[in-house]
């Protein structure tokens, strides 16, 4: 990938967590119950898997994979470091945030859980046709 669009991916998530970090003011999400919580991380999973399945449907053959594992990336570390930042040591948890805040805790690991076999899947059906 070239650096412009590493640059784009990373003001692209920058954004959405600012967006997230907005919404989720005044106390980031902690006003809402767990099963809101639970039904908003499950309601905003498909529509970011679908973005990267297209992503990965246009880029080039074979890169789906590939594709797949650089927004895994930007999803997740990127945005830790955004939470740990404000979480972490502006809020005061520490390290303890990732348990108290285990709702965005779940966007740093399921990434890489879904994305790469969505990109392998991509190729797959890509060398069949």
């Amino acid at each position: 990938m070239k650096l412009r669009k590493h640059i784009r991916l990373l003001i692209l998530v920058t954004i959405a967590w600012f967006l997230f970090w907005i919404a989720g003011l005044p106390e980031y999400y902690q006003q809402y119950s767990i099963t809101f919580m639970v039904i908003f991380d499950l309601a905003i999973l498909p529509p970011i898997w679908f973005i990267i399945y297209r992503s990965a449907k246009q880029s080039r053959p074979g890169r789906g994979l590939k594709v797949c594992l650089w927004w895994s990336f930007y999803i997740s570390v990127p945005l830790f470091i955004y939470d740990l930042i404000y979480c972490g040591f502006y809020l005061g948890h520490s390290i303890g945030f990732l348990t108290k805040y285990w709702y965005i805790t779940v966007y740093y690991f399921l990434p890489w859980v879904i994305f790469p076999p969505t990109g392998w899947l991509v190729d797959k059906r890509r060398s069949l046709i």
